[in-house]
């Protein structure tokens, strides 16, 4: 059975990217492995205590993840049996990696965001990074030119809770 590893971060890609690793699942008689990881927060500043902030805003942020996670798992396994998902915190491309290596994945499934290059350059790009290291083919969704794409293949759209709201009141 063929391991289709599909890391979300509940953006707008993450339809996409679910869509088209069930598919490839599907045709090659395979599993799906939704992969959630979620970035530490990071606070560099002189008027609060980032180190009680950053603990709580990643434990909220934890927290939300694993609900959304949850239900994207639950709402998967009504429509198609084989789904397992895994839940981390630290830098997503090392975790990707490391998760593909470790279950073996035979397919990663990644979205695009589309950002410039200009941005890349700046704040890096995580599709990059797993392109570069993987140990396995490397499937891309271009999120941006699918905005306007219907197909057949895509699932109906999973309600997903902003971040913002469930973090409350900065």
């Amino acid at each position: 059975m063929k391991t289709i590893l599909a890391p979300v971060d509940f953006s707008a890609a993450t339809k996409h990217v679910v869509a088209e690793a069930t598919t490839l699942a599907r045709a090659l008689d395979g599993r799906v492995v939704l992969l959630n990881v979620t970035t530490p927060i990071v606070f560099v500043s002189d008027f609060i205590d980032p180190r009680e902030n950053a603990a709580a805003i990643t434990e909220q942020e934890m927290q939300a993840a694993a609900r959304r996670l949850s239900a994207l798992e639950d709402k998967l396994e009504n429509e198609f049996a084989r789904v397992d998902s895994i839940q981390l915190s630290g830098l997503p491309v090392p975790l990707i990696i490391e998760q593909a290596k470790k279950l073996p994945a035979d397919y990663i499934v990644r979205g695009s965001h589309g950002h410039s290059a200009f941005y890349d350059l700046v704040a890096g790009s995580t599709t990059s990074g797993v392109v570069k290291r993987a140990p396995c083919p490397v499937i891309i969704v271009p999120v941006g030119r699918l905005k306007h794409r219907k197909t057949a293949r895509s699932l109906p759209a999973v309600e997903l809770e902003p971040l913002a709201t469930s973090l409350g009141p900065p």
